[in-house]
Protein backbone atom coordinates (compact mmCIF):
# COMPACT_ATOMS: atom_id res chain seq x y z
CA UNK A 1 0.00 0.00 0.00
CA UNK A 2 2.76 2.11 0.74
CA UNK A 3 4.94 1.68 -2.50
CA UNK A 4 1.15 2.64 -4.34
CA UNK A 5 1.33 6.15 -2.50
CA UNK A 6 4.32 6.47 -2.94
CA UNK A 7 4.33 5.52 -6.88
CA UNK A 8 1.39 8.10 -7.17
CA UNK A 9 3.30 10.86 -5.20
CA UNK A 10 6.26 10.45 -7.44
CA UNK A 11 4.18 9.86 -11.17
CA UNK A 12 1.89 13.07 -9.97
CA UNK A 13 5.52 15.19 -8.85
CA UNK A 14 7.20 14.41 -12.62
CA UNK A 15 3.60 14.62 -14.37
CA UNK A 16 5.58 16.76 -16.98
CA UNK A 17 8.82 16.96 -19.56
CA UNK A 18 9.26 20.09 -20.40
CA UNK A 19 11.51 21.57 -22.45
CA UNK A 20 15.36 22.62 -20.89
CA UNK A 21 18.02 24.76 -22.64
CA UNK A 22 21.84 23.67 -22.43
CA UNK A 23 24.40 26.57 -21.81
CA UNK A 24 25.98 28.07 -24.62
CA UNK A 25 29.82 27.68 -24.53
CA UNK A 26 30.28 29.63 -27.79
CA UNK A 27 31.81 27.36 -30.01
CA UNK A 28 28.33 25.81 -31.39
CA UNK A 29 27.09 26.42 -34.84
CA UNK A 30 24.29 28.63 -34.82
CA UNK A 31 23.74 29.70 -38.13
CA UNK A 32 20.06 30.37 -39.36
CA UNK A 33 19.01 30.09 -35.30
CA UNK A 34 16.57 32.43 -33.96
CA UNK A 35 17.28 34.21 -30.63
CA UNK A 36 14.53 35.17 -27.91
CA UNK A 37 14.59 36.95 -24.69
CA UNK A 38 14.64 34.68 -21.84
CA UNK A 39 12.19 36.25 -19.38
CA UNK A 40 12.52 35.60 -15.67
CA UNK A 41 9.30 34.79 -14.51
CA UNK A 42 6.84 31.53 -13.36
CA UNK A 43 6.57 28.61 -16.59
CA UNK A 44 3.58 28.09 -17.12
CA UNK A 45 2.79 25.00 -18.73
CA UNK A 46 -0.61 25.01 -20.67
CA UNK A 47 -2.35 21.51 -20.85
CA UNK A 48 -5.13 22.67 -22.76
CA UNK A 49 -6.85 22.36 -19.60
CA UNK A 50 -4.81 24.11 -16.63
CA UNK A 51 -1.76 25.94 -16.02
CA UNK A 52 1.37 23.66 -14.28
CA UNK A 53 4.82 24.81 -13.14
CA UNK A 54 8.08 23.71 -14.96
CA UNK A 55 7.51 21.14 -11.76
CA UNK A 56 4.47 19.89 -12.31
CA UNK A 57 2.03 22.26 -9.38
CA UNK A 58 -1.21 23.77 -10.55
CA UNK A 59 -1.03 27.15 -10.80
CA UNK A 60 -4.36 28.77 -9.92
CA UNK A 61 -5.13 31.44 -12.56
CA UNK A 62 -8.14 32.82 -12.25
CA UNK A 63 -11.22 31.64 -14.66
CA UNK A 64 -11.17 35.12 -16.67
CA UNK A 65 -7.26 34.47 -17.44
CA UNK A 66 -7.42 31.33 -19.53
CA UNK A 67 -10.64 31.67 -21.10
CA UNK A 68 -10.07 31.33 -24.53
CA UNK A 69 -7.18 29.67 -24.46
CA UNK A 70 -6.86 26.49 -26.36
CA UNK A 71 -7.18 23.06 -26.15
CA UNK A 72 -3.90 22.54 -27.41
CA UNK A 73 -0.84 22.13 -25.33
CA UNK A 74 1.11 25.68 -24.87
CA UNK A 75 4.89 26.13 -23.12
CA UNK A 76 5.66 30.10 -21.77
CA UNK A 77 6.27 32.33 -19.10
CA UNK A 78 4.01 33.95 -16.69
CA UNK A 79 5.21 37.63 -16.27
CA UNK A 80 4.99 41.30 -15.81
CA UNK A 81 8.31 42.91 -16.68
CA UNK A 82 11.68 42.41 -16.24
CA UNK A 83 13.58 42.64 -12.91
CA UNK A 84 10.12 41.72 -10.82
CA UNK A 85 10.88 38.13 -10.26
CA UNK A 86 9.59 37.56 -6.58
CA UNK A 87 6.27 40.18 -7.32
CA UNK A 88 5.26 37.95 -9.54
CA UNK A 89 5.71 34.84 -8.15
CA UNK A 90 3.67 36.04 -5.03
CA UNK A 91 0.72 36.56 -8.00
CA UNK A 92 1.25 33.25 -9.89
CA UNK A 93 1.87 31.02 -6.61
CA UNK A 94 -1.03 32.23 -4.50
CA UNK A 95 -3.62 29.41 -4.64
CA UNK A 96 -6.54 32.19 -4.15
CA UNK A 97 -5.78 33.99 -7.47
CA UNK A 98 -5.78 38.31 -6.83
CA UNK A 99 -6.47 41.10 -8.71
CA UNK A 100 -2.89 41.27 -9.31
CA UNK A 101 -3.43 38.73 -12.39
CA UNK A 102 -4.18 41.66 -14.36
CA UNK A 103 -0.50 42.56 -14.32
CA UNK A 104 0.38 39.31 -15.58
CA UNK A 105 0.94 38.19 -19.33
CA UNK A 106 1.50 35.04 -20.79
CA UNK A 107 4.66 35.01 -23.19
CA UNK A 108 4.76 31.73 -25.25
CA UNK A 109 7.51 30.43 -26.34
CA UNK A 110 7.21 26.95 -27.83
CA UNK A 111 3.73 24.71 -28.63
CA UNK A 112 4.59 21.20 -27.33
CA UNK A 113 3.71 17.90 -29.07
CA UNK A 114 2.93 19.39 -32.11
CA UNK A 115 3.75 18.13 -35.58
CA UNK A 116 6.51 20.44 -37.66
CA UNK A 117 9.10 22.40 -37.05
CA UNK A 118 9.38 25.77 -34.93
CA UNK A 119 8.15 28.14 -37.11
CA UNK A 120 4.69 25.96 -38.19
CA UNK A 121 4.28 25.19 -34.85
CA UNK A 122 4.53 29.07 -33.65
CA UNK A 123 1.77 29.29 -37.02
CA UNK A 124 -0.73 26.93 -35.53
CA UNK A 125 -0.41 29.26 -32.27
CA UNK A 126 -0.66 32.59 -33.41
CA UNK A 127 -3.84 31.49 -35.90
CA UNK A 128 -5.52 30.96 -32.73
CA UNK A 129 -5.13 33.62 -31.20
CA UNK A 130 -5.99 35.57 -34.66
CA UNK A 131 -9.06 34.08 -34.31
CA UNK A 132 -9.56 34.44 -30.45
CA UNK A 133 -7.43 37.63 -29.53
CA UNK A 134 -6.16 38.02 -25.61
CA UNK A 135 -4.97 41.16 -24.48
CA UNK A 136 -2.95 38.74 -21.64
CA UNK A 137 -1.13 36.75 -24.22
CA UNK A 138 2.01 37.22 -26.01
CA UNK A 139 3.97 35.52 -28.70
CA UNK A 140 7.78 35.76 -28.03
CA UNK A 141 9.40 37.46 -30.69
CA UNK A 142 11.95 35.27 -32.58
CA UNK A 143 15.14 37.04 -34.20
CA UNK A 144 17.26 34.90 -37.06
CA UNK A 145 20.56 35.59 -35.78
CA UNK A 146 23.13 37.06 -38.44
CA UNK A 147 26.53 36.02 -36.73
CA UNK A 148 27.94 35.68 -33.37
CA UNK A 149 28.46 39.57 -33.34
CA UNK A 150 24.44 40.29 -33.54
CA UNK A 151 23.90 37.50 -30.86
CA UNK A 152 26.46 39.12 -28.48
CA UNK A 153 24.79 42.45 -28.96
CA UNK A 154 21.38 41.59 -28.72
CA UNK A 155 22.65 40.49 -25.24
CA UNK A 156 23.91 43.22 -24.13
CA UNK A 157 20.85 44.88 -24.93
CA UNK A 158 18.82 42.64 -23.38
CA UNK A 159 21.15 42.88 -19.77
CA UNK A 160 21.38 46.65 -20.31
CA UNK A 161 17.63 47.03 -19.39
CA UNK A 162 17.93 44.59 -16.55
CA UNK A 163 16.66 41.17 -18.42
CA UNK A 164 17.73 37.91 -17.77
CA UNK A 165 19.35 36.48 -20.86
CA UNK A 166 18.33 35.10 -24.35
CA UNK A 167 17.54 31.75 -25.58
CA UNK A 168 18.77 30.08 -28.76
CA UNK A 169 16.77 27.75 -30.58
CA UNK A 170 17.10 25.42 -34.09
CA UNK A 171 14.27 26.03 -35.51
CA UNK A 172 14.61 23.25 -38.20
CA UNK A 173 14.23 20.91 -34.97
CA UNK A 174 11.18 18.90 -34.62
CA UNK A 175 9.30 19.50 -30.80
CA UNK A 176 11.69 17.32 -27.81
CA UNK A 177 11.55 17.46 -24.06
CA UNK A 178 14.41 17.50 -22.03
CA UNK A 179 18.02 19.07 -22.38
CA UNK A 180 19.42 18.88 -26.18
CA UNK A 181 22.22 20.99 -28.07
CA UNK A 182 19.31 22.23 -30.01
CA UNK A 183 18.39 24.73 -27.51
CA UNK A 184 21.18 27.09 -25.58
CA UNK A 185 20.35 29.86 -22.94
CA UNK A 186 23.17 32.85 -23.00
CA UNK A 187 23.68 34.69 -19.85
CA UNK A 188 26.39 36.92 -18.24
CA UNK A 189 26.66 35.07 -15.59
CA UNK A 190 24.71 31.31 -14.92
CA UNK A 191 22.41 30.45 -12.21
CA UNK A 192 21.59 27.18 -10.19
CA UNK A 193 19.82 26.16 -7.61
CA UNK A 194 19.86 25.10 -4.33
CA UNK A 195 19.12 23.92 -1.03
CA UNK A 196 19.15 25.46 2.25
CA UNK A 197 20.75 23.07 5.00
CA UNK A 198 22.11 25.59 7.59
CA UNK A 199 22.11 29.58 8.15
CA UNK A 200 25.10 31.17 9.81
CA UNK A 201 24.35 34.55 11.83
CA UNK A 202 26.64 36.87 13.07
CA UNK A 203 27.37 36.55 16.50
CA UNK A 204 27.95 40.58 16.77
CA UNK A 205 24.76 41.66 14.64
CA UNK A 206 22.30 38.82 14.80
CA UNK A 207 22.14 38.80 11.24
CA UNK A 208 22.62 36.88 8.02
CA UNK A 209 26.07 35.78 7.81
CA UNK A 210 26.00 33.02 4.65
CA UNK A 211 23.61 30.56 3.84
CA UNK A 212 24.54 26.85 3.94
CA UNK A 213 23.49 25.30 0.18
CA UNK A 214 23.11 21.76 -0.93
CA UNK A 215 23.03 21.39 -4.67
CA UNK A 216 21.62 18.68 -6.62
CA UNK A 217 25.04 16.68 -7.12
CA UNK A 218 25.54 16.79 -2.76
CA UNK A 219 28.36 19.40 -3.19
CA UNK A 220 28.08 22.20 -0.18
CA UNK A 221 29.08 25.45 -0.15
CA UNK A 222 28.53 28.73 2.08
CA UNK A 223 26.47 31.46 0.40
CA UNK A 224 27.60 35.13 1.54
CA UNK A 225 26.22 37.81 -0.91
CA UNK A 226 23.65 39.13 -2.43
CA UNK A 227 21.46 39.76 0.12
CA UNK A 228 19.66 42.79 0.88
CA UNK A 229 19.80 44.25 4.43
CA UNK A 230 15.93 43.08 4.72
CA UNK A 231 17.11 39.52 3.81
CA UNK A 232 19.58 39.61 6.24
CA UNK A 233 17.38 40.08 8.87
CA UNK A 234 14.50 37.40 7.72
CA UNK A 235 16.39 35.04 5.61
CA UNK A 236 15.78 32.54 3.63
CA UNK A 237 14.36 29.30 6.23
CA UNK A 238 16.03 25.80 5.82
CA UNK A 239 14.83 23.46 3.91
CA UNK A 240 13.88 26.01 1.14
CA UNK A 241 15.08 26.42 -2.76
CA UNK A 242 17.30 29.19 -3.77
CA UNK A 243 18.10 30.51 -7.28
CA UNK A 244 21.87 31.94 -6.89
CA UNK A 245 24.10 33.04 -9.70
CA UNK A 246 27.94 32.09 -10.10
CA UNK A 247 30.59 32.46 -12.78
CA UNK A 248 32.32 29.42 -13.27
CA UNK A 249 32.82 26.58 -10.89
CA UNK A 250 36.34 25.80 -8.72
CA UNK A 251 38.37 22.20 -9.65
CA UNK A 252 36.39 21.06 -6.68
CA UNK A 253 32.83 21.96 -8.42
CA UNK A 254 31.37 24.70 -5.99
CA UNK A 255 30.40 27.95 -7.89
CA UNK A 256 32.32 30.93 -8.05
CA UNK A 257 31.66 34.26 -6.92
CA UNK A 258 27.82 33.11 -6.04
CA UNK A 259 25.51 35.26 -5.28
CA UNK A 260 21.69 35.08 -3.86
CA UNK A 261 18.81 35.87 -6.39
CA UNK A 262 15.60 34.61 -4.57
CA UNK A 263 13.58 32.40 -3.20
CA UNK A 264 12.17 29.46 -5.46
CA UNK A 265 8.12 28.33 -4.76
CA UNK A 266 7.59 26.42 -8.27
Amino acid sequence: MRFIILFFIYAYSFSIEVQKPKVYNGDENIAEWVMSEKLDGIRGYWTGKKFLTRKGKRIYAPKWFIKGLPNFELDGELWTKRDDFENIQNIIMDKTPSKDWEKITYNIFEVPNTKGNFFERLDKVKSWFKKYPNTHINIIEQVKIKDKEHLHNFLNEIISKKGEGIIVKDPKEPYHTGRSSHVLKVKKAQDMEGKVIGINISKKTSVLKSLVIKLKNGIIFNLGTGFTKEQRKDPPKIGEVITFKYFGLTKKGKPKFASFLHIRKD
